[in-house]
């Protein structure tokens, strides 16, 4: 076959491939996934952020990749994973909060969308909720401000106990202290306030409320701690203290309770944010959505351990039972 015959054969046989063939010639868009912890405990974000892409049309694998990039813990690896994200070229970064500020350092074109509990206004994400501005969006969840709520819940449970502990890390003690002292004082408990910046500090903080005869533990809504989920729950039951801790991850792992905001509800709504970013329109024009789904997670096989009677009326109130 002469070569000039030879190139008008595979120009028509191009023409005639499938669509769908024709398709998978095309780069797909890549998402750089962004988080500061580790993927075990965040298995439920991952899913709720892939059917969020799956409800605009985008299906990983198929017609869209992720680049999944995790700081297990080390925030100071951040700036070095998002910057790679950078120079891959990503068409779009998905991110926890702390996550989100980093890339936010490191790109003021690639859009964010983020997912976190912090008010994205007062950590200066965005300029407004209604009209972000620059190239962060995203949607936020119930988060420090059922810390009182937590703290409820658990005299629900233990209600002969007046001594409560709170388990903060240092840099965020004068945030969420002061609420939960005036919530603490209404319930007529008296809550002292235990600081811990890494695992290594648990031991001594549990070793604490044992001398001060602590009937409970409110481990403080702090996206590091969920890490070390299953360490505190394990804690919390070899020492006795009826506990409860914002992330479902707590609950699974064998804490006794757990109630917050949905995470995976909020990476639900990111992952539809993202979907449309992909499909052309702007973060700036796609205003900060709030999750107000809450979820009460109880385990009754810990409680059963720790001699506890959960009431009837806060079993009907949950959306999980762990047995």
């Amino acid at each position: 076959m002469r070569r000039r015959e030879f190139i008008t054969f595979l120009g028509g046989a191009a023409a005639a491939w499938p669509l769908a063939a024709r398709a998978q010639l095309v780069a797909m868009p890549v998402i750089g996934f962004l988080h500061g912890e580790s993927p075990g405990p965040n298995a439920s974000v991952v899913a709720g952020f892939r059917q969020g892409l799956g409800e605009t049309g985008y299906v990983v694998g198929r017609n869209v990749a992720i680049e999944f990039r995790w700081a297990e813990g080390r925030y100071d690896r951040l700036p070095a994973l998002a910057a790679d994200l950078v120079r891959r070229q990503v068409t779009v970064i998905a991110a926890n909060g702390r996550a989100a500020d980093t890339a936010q350092t490191v790109t003021a074109t690639i859009p964010i969308v983020f997912a976190t509990a912090g008010d994205p206004i007062q950590l200066g994400r965005v300029a407004g909720l209604n009209r972000p501005g620059g190239n962060l969006t995203g949607a936020t969840t119930l988060g420090g401000e059922l810390a009182p709520k937590r703290l409820e819940l658990l005299h629900e449970l233990v209600p002969t106990a007046t001594i409560m502990g709170l388990l903060v890390s240092p840099d965020r003690s004068a945030r969420i202290g002061p609420p939960l002292q005036m919530a603490a004082r209404a319930l007529g408990l008296e809550l002292h306030v235990l600081h811990a910046s890494t695992e290594h500090d648990f031991d001594a903080a549990f070793a604490s409320l044992l001398q001060l005869r602590a009937g409970g533990l409110v481990i403080a809504a702090e996206a590091n701690f969920t890490n070390w989920s299953e360490q505190l729950a394990a804690l919390a039951l070899r020492h006795g203290v009826p506990t409860i801790f914002q992330f479902r991850e707590f609950a699974a792992a064998g804490g006794l309770v757990s109630y917050s905001g949905s995470n995976s509800e909020a990476y639900r709504l990111a992952g539809v944010y993202t979907g449309r970013i992909l499909k052309g329109e702007k973060p700036a024009d796609l205003p900060v959505q709030q999750s107000t789904k809450v979820e009460l997670i109880i385990n009754l096989k810990t409680a059963k351990a720790l001699g506890l009677t959960v009431p009837l009326t806060l079993l009907g109130r949950a959306d999980e039972v762990i047995e």
